[in-house]
């Protein structure tokens, strides 16, 4: 009952694509609400639409063609 829950949350963001990413998000009118540094490597952002809060983590590398959106994921 609880993952039932927690996937109604993920409903909207997982409706247009498998894999929520930047571009989906943003194409959900989320917008960027803060960026951090990763020590690892890579860039981390914080997208937000009204109450809803995701983090999704990017990499590139010199040969990439794109900067790549590694996973997003909800903030509770």
């Amino acid at each position: 009952c609880i993952a039932a829950v927690a996937m109604a949350g993920l409903a909207p963001a997982l409706a247009q694509s498998d894999k929520v990413t930047v571009s989906s998000l943003l194409a959900q009118d989320y917008t960027i609400a803060g960026t951090v540094s990763v020590p690892s490597g890579g860039a981390g952002l914080f997208m937000r639409k009204a109450s809803k809060l995701y983090f999704c983590f990017l990499t590139e590398t010199p040969t990439s063609a794109t900067v790549a959106t590694q996973y997003c994921k909800p903030v509770e």
